[in-house]
């Protein structure tokens, strides 16, 4: 798996994360235990720190940058579907940020929060605690709660597959 120093920045990786070896790391990223980062995923703190929380997925196609001003700080129990998008925002403990999403600088997802596939979140933008974010540009929808442990079940299915491919995957060419 292609993990890089870049200068005196370098990964921290907990021994109980998972990276594919198909996934980039480079700079200041913190995987915390449980964590898994999936194939063609890319996390790049060159500019500042990037911190993924515990039993937190990063799935395929996701990139994930930061700032000088803005470090990229995601909570433990997430789901950051395929292809998502993540530059220097803050996420609450157990969020889905949906496939195709883009999350912008300096933005604030509350604790158990979706932001919809495919949503933008503008720069700044707040979603407070367990409420939904949709559309481009992303709005709060209004009259819902997202209902507690909503992404637990997917949560554990990462953490079954890191298992899985940690002890399975095996290349053929």
């Amino acid at each position: 798996m292609p993990i890089y120093a870049l200068g005196d920045r370098e990964p921290d990786i907990h021994p109980d994360a998972y990276v594919h070896p198909d996934a980039v790391v480079i700079g200041a990223v913190t995987l915390a235990a449980g964590a898994s980062v999936w194939p063609q995923a890319v996390l790049r703190g060159d500019y500042g720190t990037i911190s993924i929380g515990e039993n937190t997925n990063i799935q395929d196609g996701t990139v994930i940058h930061c700032t000088p001003i803005d470090p990229t700080v995601i909570g433990s129990g997430c789901v950051v579907g395929h292809s998502a998008h993540i530059e220097g925002s803050t996420i609450g403990d157990d969020c889905l940020i949906a496939s195709g999403s883009i999350v912008l600088n300096g933005s604030k997802i509350g604790a158990g929060a979706i932001v919809g596939a495919g949503a933008v979140i503008p720069f700044k933008f707040e979603v407070p605690a367990r409420r939904m974010a949709l559309g481009v540009p992303a709005k709060i929808r209004e009259g819902y709660e997202v209902p507690i442990g909503h992404v637990e079940m997917n949560v554990k299915m990462y953490a079954a597959n890191s298992a899985f491919y940690r002890e399975s995957l095996r290349r053929l060419d």
